[in-house]
């Protein structure tokens, strides 16, 4: 271990601070390793960069979003994309498998509506205020009024209706 200790002494500092001359801070001395930052176009070049997953995240298709509009002007976009697994679990969920006998088709129907929305909701304008993001998404329609959740369900009707005539919403 001591021959390992002295050739980390033993190397010349890099231009930033944490940097060898083996590469980025953190990339074990890979040679190469961080490069890709540095050049600050976020892809490495040939084999996609070493980013990852972000190196073909802006290459992904995404699906279209719809916007819907409430009486009172709220806007709420949903993705225009749900997975067969996403629809299975839905449909699984209205149809009442896995729930408790006590469950009322109401309680089962109000259960797929939320998880519809959880997987359909990409962003929800209330008031000129705009949520994002699937947990303040969710967490805001658990605390909807009666009115805004009728809206939400209007919505998802008309939307799945267009794009998905395979889900029913009740």
């Amino acid at each position: 271990w001591l021959g390992k200790a002295r050739r980390r002494r033993g190397r010349p500092r890099g231009g930033r601070a944490g940097e060898g001359a083996g590469g980025a801070a953190g990339t074990g001395g890979r040679e190469g390793a961080g490069d890709d930052e540095a050049a600050g176009d976020g892809k490495g070049a040939g084999d996609g960069g070493g980013a990852g997953r972000r190196a073909g995240a802006s290459e992904r298709i995404k699906a279209p979003v719809g916007d819907y509009e409430d009486e009172a002007g709220n806007v709420l976009s949903l993705r225009g994309s749900l997975t067969a697994k996403a629809r299975r679990e839905y449909s699984d969920t209205l149809a009442g498998a896995g729930s408790r006998p006590a469950d009322t088709p109401e309680d089962r129907a109000q259960r797929a509506l939320e998880m519809l929305f959880e997987r359909l909701a990409v962003r929800w304008e209330i008031a000129g205020a705009p949520i994002e993001g699937q947990r303040e998404l969710l967490q805001r329609y658990r605390f909807a009024s009666s009115e805004e959740r009728a809206s939400v369900r209007r919505a998802l009707r008309e939307h799945c209706e267009e794009r998905f005539p395979d889900v029913e919403v009740p």
